[in-house]
């Protein structure tokens, strides 16, 4: 008895990377929405996203500049913590050697009246070397003092230098974020409403080929995955499409792709406004 042979499932690069390499397919009325409201949904996405670009290209670089000021203020703040607890510890060092060369006084003047008491050769030499030994030590101490003290005075400058420079920064910061926001008010409304619309036009869609045209985006320099063919060209990459497979685009009847840079191709009738389409 013959057996029949199990329908084995072709899969394809876009059920497993999604992407449009290979969705060049006839029209698919399982969900009964036709290739062509396919495609100019996703020629509408394109221009709403296109939109939101050009809403996001009018803040320029000011994100990028808040960003950077905002780790320079990091830095300088973290900066003057540390010179801060430098001249602390410079400080107390002085203090101790000011302490240090007090009680060399005291033993010096200790020593001193020993000296006048002393009974022999032997004892006023010991005692002399240890009066020798506290004016060295002294000496020894008072020039750590004004070594210090020249250190000191470089550490004070550049805390100052750096607090100067953090307000600076700091009034740049304020100035970024006002003129930011600023922007980002302008155009939030507008912005919100792209993004609703993006959103509504996605539903038509399958997941997969929502999620394929989204990956052709972010890989692309222009954020273009679809787009016209104007003068026989693709409005991508700008290379040459074949006659037959411009007749192709013209009927809206397949999804395909430019075989240099990867974007999907619709007709440039999609260009016109509905209803406005030239036979």
């Amino acid at each position: 008895m013959a057996t029949k042979k199990a329908n084995k499932a072709i899969v394809t690069p876009i059920d497993q990377s999604e992407t449009f390499v290979s969705a060049v397919k006839s029209v698919t009325e399982a969900d009964g929405v036709s290739m062509e409201e396919k495609l100019r949904t996703l020629y509408k996405i394109q221009q709403a996203d296109t939109a939101i670009d050009k809403i996001h290209l009018l803040r320029g670089e000011l994100p990028l500049e808040v960003q950077d000021l905002e780790d320079d203020i990091a830095g300088l703040s973290t900066r003057i913590s540390n010179t801060q607890n430098e001249i602390k510890d410079a400080e107390k060092y002085i203090s101790a050697l000011r302490a240090k060369i007090e009680e060399c006084k005291v033993l010096v003047d200790k020593y001193e009246e020993q000296s006048k008491k002393v009974m022999n050769n032997r004892e006023y030499e010991s005692i002399t070397r240890q009066i020798e030994f506290q004016q060295l030590e002294q000496e020894a101490s008072e020039k750590h003092i004004r070594e210090t003290n020249l250190l000191l005075a470089e550490k004070t400058a550049l805390l100052e230098d750096t607090r100067k420079q953090l307000e600076g920064r700091q009034l740049d910061l304020q100035n970024k974020k006002a003129e930011l926001e600023q922007i980002i008010t302008e155009t939030a409304v507008e912005e919100e409403q792209l993004e609703a619309h993006k959103e509504d036009l996605a539903k038509k869609l399958d997941e997969r080929m929502f999620i394929a045209y989204n990956r052709v985006r972010n890989s692309s320099k222009n954020h273009l995955a679809v787009v016209t063919v104007r003068r026989g060209a693709c409005g991508g990459c700008f290379n040459q499409i074949p006659p037959q497979r411009q007749l192709d685009i013209a009927q809206n009847k397949k999804i395909i792709i430019c075989e240099y840079c990867g974007r999907i191709l619709v007709s440039n009738k999609f260009e016109e406004a509905p209803g406005q389409e030239k036979e």
